[in-house]
């Protein structure tokens, strides 16, 4: 069956030559025009941008809120059903087919491209956060998270019932929720094209439901959204990375909190990025990634063992079953008091996964060849799960720990970026564990930005993916443009608005896609 095709359309066959690049017409033209358009008038009229994206984001979370939790609620259940019924014997690729890349090679870069810098951002930040909002706390900072309700409405008077629910909360957020996103959306690309023929790009997913009219102008919609989601998203995690990396510099070396400098450290990063680009996916992107999983799992030991070892260890398996207990409350969407938590915390997240999943669907779908559909299921969906627990776990425990003990003040009162720099204060080797974390966000902020750029030019080459080196280059630059502009233009809710308003179309196209998965399956199984 890996032999067949759905249609007789051609990989690049609607590609044009302009200057040497080898373009899809029209999603090349249109996205990119648009998105320069983009950083044109948000730099010329910041005032009016900074303005726009204050309104943009509580106008859709208020409102929408609810379409974010079917559909990821939707996305867990489907991949779990996957993994029980026949369809998981059927390998990607054909039954012929064999990986790739080795466990480790295809862990480190599907992990490194999922989580990254969000992992090294919001593993302190978010349990003190949900920790504080339990006890009843108000904190309100510029990036407008409100947290004076407190996960599912609960305000804990006892403090280990509050650190129990922070923990839940915050793995409910980088748990099966959010690799549920990324594992339908690769899914969906590795087995239509490794197993049906078509094109690795977002229309071809939809081949089951629209027929020949993939081909045409539905399909050109389809991957124009697919590579804003993919631009915005990317560009709020390289926002957040650069935020956090100059706090820790400054914290550091004393180096100036400005925009001046936000810009400078976007365009080295970005430099580092097109290094990695040019160098191409095994040389550049897979060596890189399995460099910063070294580096991850250095920090994460070295603050394991530094930090209140036992009750990090003991805590990481209370925390899996408080977040299992918690997670149907969690899920529900109706009638719930926690509005804040809902829209500012839960909604934010889920359209930034969303916006995520084209980057992170397709590179994962590119390295996934030849393993089976439960089996993939499992890697993309379970075990990173378990290993975002583990860090939260790690970083959040220990922080949890020195505000529960009375000495974590001045880390409760820091600001987002700072709070995992003002943890390592009460450990041993501060400057060493400091320094190890703004190498990680940098090197975090590099693989999310080469390998974003590799998916962005496969998507705008009409699903080619030895496209011309120019064109990597190209997409690689307007990240770090993108960037620059919602940094300079509101800042972190400027970011967290861009990936909501990406998010928010791209969530009914993974629904939909849900659909396609479960007729393409089916028919791969009928042998047809």
């Amino acid at each position: 069956m890996s032999d067949t095709t759905e249609t007789d359309y051609e990989v690049g066959q609607d590609n044009v030559q302009i200057l040497g690049l080898d373009v899809h017409n029209p999603v090349f033209a249109v996205s990119g025009l648009t998105i320069v358009a983009f950083v044109f008038f948000s730099l010329v009229f910041r005032e009016q941008a900074t303005e726009f994206f204050g309104w943009l984001r509580p106008a859709l979370t208020s409102n929408f809120d609810w379409v974010f939790m079917i559909a990821c609620n939707v996305f867990v259940l489907f991949s779990l059903l996957l993994i029980v019924t026949p369809y998981g014997s059927i390998r990607l690729g054909g039954a012929d087919a064999r990986p790739d890349y080795s466990y480790a090679g295809w862990f480190s870069m599907l992990f490194a491209a999922g989580m990254g810098i969000g992992l090294v951002f919001w593993g302190v930040a978010e349990p003190i956060s949900h920790y504080g909002a339990s006890l009843g706390g108000v904190a309100v900072g510029e990036d407008g998270l409100r947290t004076d309700w407190a996960p599912l409405g609960a305000a804990a008077e006892d403090p280990q019932a509050a650190r129990d629910l922070a923990m839940a909360a915050t793995i409910y957020h980088w748990g099966l929720h959010p690799w549920a996103i990324y594992a339908v959306v690769a899914l969906a690309l590795a087995f239509f094209s490794f197993n049906r023929g078509l094109p690795l790009t977002m229309r071809s997913v939809f081949y089951p439901i629209f027929g020949q009219a993939t081909w045409g102008i539905l399909g050109h919609v389809i991957d124009v959204l697919a590579v804003f989601a993919t631009i915005f998203g990317l560009a709020t995690s390289l926002g957040l990375g650069a935020t956090q990396a100059l706090a820790g510099l400054n914290y550091l070396f004393g180096v100036p909190v400005t925009d001046g400098m936000k810009v400078l450290l976007i365009v080295l990063i970005t430099i580092f990025a097109l290094v990695s680009v040019v160098a191409g996916l095994d040389k550049g992107v897979k060596r890189l990634s399995e460099a910063n999983m070294v580096l991850a799992a250095a920090l994460l030991i070295l603050v394991l063992i530094v930090g209140p070892t036992v009750a990090i260890i003991s805590g990481f398996f209370t925390n899996l079953v408080d977040y299992t207990a918690q997670l149907p409350a969690m899920m529900n969407w109706m009638g719930r008091e926690d509005t804040n938590f809902v829209q500012g915390w839960t909604t934010f997240y889920w359209a930034w996964w969303i916006s995520w999943s084209p980057f992170v669907g397709m590179f994962i779908a590119r390295i996934s060849r030849g393993r089976t559909v439960r089996e993939f299921i499992i890697c993309v969906l379970v075990i990173p799960t378990v290993v975002g627990a583990l860090w939260m776990s790690v970083f959040g425990g220990a922080a949890l720990d020195q505000v529960m003990s009375g000495t974590g003040q001045a880390l409760s009162d820091a600001a987002l970026e700072l709070k995992m720099f003002k943890m390592f204060e009460a450990f041993p080797m501060t400057g060493i564990l400091s320094f190890i974390g703004i190498i990680l966000v940098v090197v975090f902020f590099v693989t999310s930005s080469d390998s974003g750029s590799l998916v962005i030019d496969t998507i705008t080459a009409g699903g080619k993916t030895d496209a011309p080196t120019a064109q990597r280059v190209f997409w690689c630059i307007l990240e770090g443009a993108i960037a620059i502009v919602l940094l300079l233009g509101g800042g972190l809710g400027a970011l967290q608005a861009a990936s909501i308003a990406t998010g928010f179309p791209f969530a009914i196209v993974l629904m939909l896609m849900c659909v396609s998965i479960f007729i393409g399956l089916s028919r791969e199984r009928r042998g047809k």
